[in-house]
């Protein structure tokens, strides 16, 4: 059987035997590149930082996200809260009213972000507010398996900020069996080829 595919590999085209090598080196670097992706997604909030910070974040994508991030706040594990993305036609009462019980606290410790559109553009709102509340250090409220490429855009726009990731589960996303949920599957692929592109535009590859 070797000698086999030893003779057919032989017989082809010098220009494809090199295709089909970069192919193969490709796959397999994307491949264990994933395994270590999967290995930066925290698997639980014990392994988020302790303590308190000067203020909060929390980058939308669900009510879930949100809510983590008040209980934040109430808890006094930070000064003030950022819900950076939030959507254009939804106010800061509307926002209260469906999410926060303590009216006096959203309304006076919660800021919004209407301007960022994706995580490029809430790294670069948190910058400004952190820069203008003069904030040193920052919780980083967003689901588990955004928290890698979150914290690396963070960091390029607040490199003196010290970042502590607080990650958000949710109940349809399979972190430990992944490979048994298509849905899964395909969303934590995603995740990592955006996490890729965001290696390459910062110039991070160097760290992988």
């Amino acid at each position: 059987m070797y000698a086999t595919l030893k003779s057919i590999w032989g017989k082809l085209p010098r220009r494809l035997r090199l295709a089909l090598t970069g192919l193969t080196v490709l796959t397999l670097g994307y491949a264990f590149g994933f395994l270590w992706f999967l290995s930066e997604i925290p698997r639980s909030n014990q392994a988020a930082p302790q303590g308190a910070a000067d203020a909060i974040v929390v980058l939308t994508g669900g009510p879930e996200r949100i809510d983590a991030a008040m209980d934040l706040l109430s808890s006094g594990r930070g000064a003030r809260l950022l819900v950076s993305g939030v959507h254009p036609e939804v106010t800061k009462e509307e926002l209260s009213d469906l999410l926060s019980p303590d009216k006096a606290l959203f309304d006076c410790c919660v800021d919004m972000d209407w301007r960022a559109e994706n995580t490029i553009g809430n790294a670069a709102e948190t910058a400004s507010w952190v820069e203008a509340n003069g904030f040193q250090s920052l919780l980083v409220v967003t689901s588990a398996y955004h928290l890698p490429r979150a914290l690396r855009e963070l960091s390029h726009t607040m490199p003196d900020t010290d970042l502590r990731g607080h990650p958000v589960f949710h109940d349809g996303v399979h972190l430990d069996e992944w490979w048994r949920y298509s849905g899964t599957s395909r969303l934590l692929i995603a995740e990592y080829s955006k996490f890729l592109l965001t290696l390459v535009r910062l110039g991070g590859l160097e760290e992988v």
